[in-house]
């Protein structure tokens, strides 16, 4: 199939949608935004709801501040900002404000990844998964693509607690066949049985594709979308572990306390088996165009096979 028939959608676009769909369902929802309402397809939601939208300006803190407050009069808040800011600038008041009560307050950091492109370094979030799964009673969620971000902004009402949605710029391959979204359920995509490829956000796609060129290879991988890091399918994982021997990991992240390190963290004390963590390897981002980016930093398919072989090798 060619690209161009591709459907695409970005994640902020599904959380837009998802947004709306709240705005008509659930009286209680209200929207907040840091400066950044259109680039995080919150404006949606304020052309039709403007009576429960409020604007803060670039006063990140404050944003998240006045959203604990509005959590605890009964209102159902979504604080919307870029990545870097809402979990970087803003860390405190998530830590202390938000996750120290445990309010139902919403938290969605758009423009994560080095997928943000020309941005640049200071733009580019990659230590958001790391910065809110430490944080106690915080859910962090890493949709696969539009559709499944609209379906855990959907759900993240129905979340205790708070809840942290990394979301991406780029428009990225809608997944076919993708299961009904669970909160801490890793969705295991196509089966396999040499090895196992986790991945998470518009990494997903980019393995599945390279999962389909491994099999011309006569290799056979298992993958599976965890797009909740936290609170983590543990079971799942360790299934996956037993079964295929070997785990590689994927995502648009430091490789240092992202979403590869949650999988380590479980493998390390219930089923070691050869494992090989892909991200950004220290250092920060960089200026380009999205898929530039994913060259330079090693993340495409054919990085994902290549690093597949090699641990292929360890297993044996």
């Amino acid at each position: 199939m060619g690209e161009e028939k591709i459907k695409k959608e970005s994640t902020r676009d599904g959380f837009g949608r998802g947004l709306l769909h709240l705005g008509e369902t659930n009286e209680q929802v209200v929207v907040l935004s840091a400066d950044l309402t259109e680039s995080v397809r919150a404006h949606w939601f304020r052309e039709k709801y403007p009576e429960r939208f409020v604007s803060h300006g670039v006063a990140e803190q404050d944003m998240i501040s006045g959203a604990a407050g509005m959590a605890l009069g009964g209102k159902i808040p979504f604080a919307c900002t870029f990545g870097a800011f809402a979990s970087g600038r803003a860390w405190d008041q998530v830590r202390v404000s938000v996750a120290y009560m445990d309010l139902n307050v919403n938290i969605a950091g758009s423009h994560g990844g080095i997928s943000v492109g020309e941005d640049g370094a200071t733009h580019q979030a990659l230590e958001e998964i790391a910065l809110m799964r430490i944080i106690p009673n915080m859910t962090v969620i890493v949709p696969a693509d539009g559709p499944e971000a609209f379906d855990a902004t959907v759900e993240a009402v129905n979340i205790p607690g708070p809840v942290y949605l990394r979301l991406g710029r780029e428009a990225i391959p809608v997944l076919e066949n993708r299961p009904k979204f669970k909160v801490g359920r890793a969705d295991v995509l196509l089966e396999g049985d040499d090895i196992t490829i986790i991945a998470c956000g518009n990494l997903v796609s980019r393995a599945l594709n390279a999962a389909a060129i491994l099999k011309k290879k006569k290799i056979n991988a298992r993958v599976i979308n965890l797009h909740t890091p936290k609170p983590i399918d543990a079971e799942t994982i360790i299934k996956a572990a037993k079964e295929t021997g070997a785990v590689l990991t994927a995502e648009e992240h430091t490789v240092y306390g992202g979403m590869g390190s949650a999988v380590a963290e479980v493998l390390v004390e219930k089923c070691p088996v050869p494992m090989r963590i892909m991200g950004i390897e220290g250092t920060f981002g960089e200026s380009g165009t999205p898929e530039e980016l994913f060259k330079h930093f090693g993340l495409t398919e054919d990085d994902i096979v290549k690093e597949t072989e090699i641990l292929l090798k360890r297993k044996k």
